[in-house]
């Protein structure tokens, strides 16, 4: 990443430090460990594969790695929009397997401490799909809803990922 995308927020004396990469699905704001980040890159031509989960949206060559990619707006029943100069994969590690997620736009890399993440309100946290939903980070104009792309997909779905 650029050094011009790296923001650096939050205040060090609060505990352990977390770095997280933030991305926009319309108007809401994700956030996810930079550690698990391995590039971001530009919207490219996919493959689509038959046969497989809704919010798939098939598979891209990456430097000689053929890796699945998955559609965030559809995995998280959002409305389809067309892509736009905004619009990236961010290839992430999932389970030991890369695995890129179209996302609306990523917005900056941000660094919080502990105490600055709420557990999820209890109607969130609840339902075994939003098992990914580790917390929320209340910023002065926003809300920031961290994840957790380990528990995102079944094990199931995660080998299937990795035969792709």
């Amino acid at each position: 990443m650029s050094k011009e995308l790296v923001t650096v927020r939050g205040d060090e004396s609060k505990g352990e430090l977390n770095q997280l990469v933030s991305f926009s699905l319309g108007d809401e704001e994700f956030g996810i460990e930079v550690l698990k980040v391995r590039e971001i890159i530009r919207m490219t031509g996919i493959t689509h594969m038959p046969n497989t989960p809704h919010y798939v949206e098939g598979i891209i060559n990456l430097r000689g790695r053929v890796i699945p990619i998955i559609s965030m707006r559809r995995k998280f029943g959002l409305a389809e929009t067309d892509s736009n100069n905004q619009t990236r994969i961010i290839v992430v590690d999932v389970g030991g397997d890369l695995t890129g997620f179209i996302v609306d736009a990523v917005s900056e890399v941000i660094r919080i401490s502990d105490s600055e993440i709420q557990p999820p309100p209890p109607v969130v946290s609840g339902g075994i799909d939003q098992e990914c939903i580790t917390g929320v980070i209340n910023r002065t104009d926003r809300l920031l809803v961290l994840l957790s792309l380990d528990k995102m997909f079944s094990q199931g779905e995660t080998q299937l990922f990795g035969t792709m």
